[in-house]
């Protein structure tokens, strides 16, 4: 699959010129979302069978560092729908294709179980309105979460855990509300939608927590949640080797006041190679525990817990890895990084912003340690 890394490079001067629009609008412009689309980015997880390109997580995960290495917004819409792709494998083989047949279809939206659903007959009625859309009003299709009822409560599959299940539905079919107005990821479009009362097929319905796919290859053998907390941790990782790359053009060229040039004072040396280390050490673990879950998936065994907790920590561990990295090199770069339009201060505040997912978030490390530990955790959970 390096003919897709070949292409995200390619994208950069696309991605680039597009920027000064996407932080007027604060949305993806859809003309470049089309020709991510066009270059196949956003059927990274979509079966074969379906028209999707299948990949190994790790050709997902170089694909997004490309495009984030550009700009992160534009990395983290692909992100979001290459990884919502994936659900694809969870419905019958009849919706899957109702839904990708357009080789332009764009699938992306919310797992959060902000809305509620009750069954009638062959269809689920829902509403809600839900938040972190992230390329949303790019896509043709969304998928929201709720909470199913009966009879004016939720549906219980434990005393403490509700069903729920994400519902597909036209994106037309949503009313978008614009409240993305943040300091990092300004490009991504992550407003709110909102959905009154819409009839959703029960075929184009999904539960990630107690359905199974129905396509039973190694990359849908990896957990759902784990593969999107590794989409998260590839954008982090594609905008901080950035920021070290652009400290490093600029610590070149900016002197202080004794004539040095900032590349040539130790103290910056060492933070800097410091720095390096820190980012490669994290990446490396980031693939490492990838290939280890690849393998047991393409032998056809399950990926047990601790592999599965594994990825998250990984994910965790390589996305809040960055962020640091991105602030250390910013705070290195004075009075350069501090204003508006600067490359370093775009990147911190994008690399801050990624941090705030749930499933990077610190309460991560109590679930991955709980499960590394062999306290009993709920593995849907990973």
């Amino acid at each position: 699959m390096n003919e897709l890394i070949d292409r995200a490079r390619a994208m950069s001067a696309e991605i680039a010129a597009a920027r000064p629009d996407m932080e007027a609008h604060r949305r993806l412009p859809d003309a470049l979302a089309r020709s991510m689309s066009d270059a196949g980015f956003y059927r990274m997880c979509v079966p074969a069978r379906h028209g999707g390109s299948e990949v190994h997580p790790a050709t997902l995960v170089e694909v997004i560092e490309t495009l984030a290495a550009t700009d992160a917004s534009a990395a983290w819409c692909v992100m979001i729908g290459a990884t919502t792709g994936s659900i694809a494998a969870y419905l019958d083989a009849e919706t899957a294709d109702e839904v990708f047949a357009d080789p332009a279809a764009i699938i992306c939206g919310v797992y959060a179980p902000s809305g509620q659903a009750e069954r009638s007959g062959a269809v689920y009625r829902m509403r809600g309105r839900w938040r972190w859309n992230s390329g949303g009003r790019n896509a043709t299709w969304l998928c929201g979460g709720c909470v199913i009822m009966e009879n004016g409560a939720p549906r219980m599959l434990t005393d403490k855990i509700p069903d729920q299940r994400m519902m597909v539905f036209r994106a037309s079919e949503a009313t978008f509300i614009d409240t993305w107005r943040t300091t990092g990821l300004v490009g991504t479009g992550s407003g709110d939608f909102t959905i009154d009362d819409l009839a959703v097929p029960v075929a184009r319905s999904v539960s990630l927590m107690t359905d199974t796919p129905r396509i039973e290859t190694p990359l849908y053998r990896f957990p759902i949640f784990g593969l999107l907390a590794l989409g998260i941790a590839a954008v982090a990782s594609g905008n901080a080797r950035a920021a070290l790359d652009e400290f490093a053009t600029l610590a070149s060229g900016k002197r202080t006041p004794g004539g040095r040039s900032l590349a040539e004072r130790g103290t910056v040396q060492a933070a800097f190679a410091d720095a390096s280390a820190r980012l490669a050490a994290a990446r490396a673990l980031l693939m490492e525990s990838i290939n280890s879950s690849w393998s047991d998936a393409a032998a056809g065994r399950a990926i047990s817990v601790a592999s599965r907790a594994a990825l998250r920590l990984a994910a965790t561990h390589m996305t809040r890895t960055a962020a640091e990295v991105v602030r250390g090199m910013q705070d290195l770069a004075g009075g350069a990084g501090v204003f508006h339009g600067d490359p370093l201060l775009r990147r911190l505040n994008d690399a801050q912003t990624m941090t705030a997912h749930v499933m990077i978030a610190p309460a991560t490390y109590e679930l991955t340690g709980r499960a590394l530990l062999g306290v009993p955790v709920n593995a849907a959970e990973l």
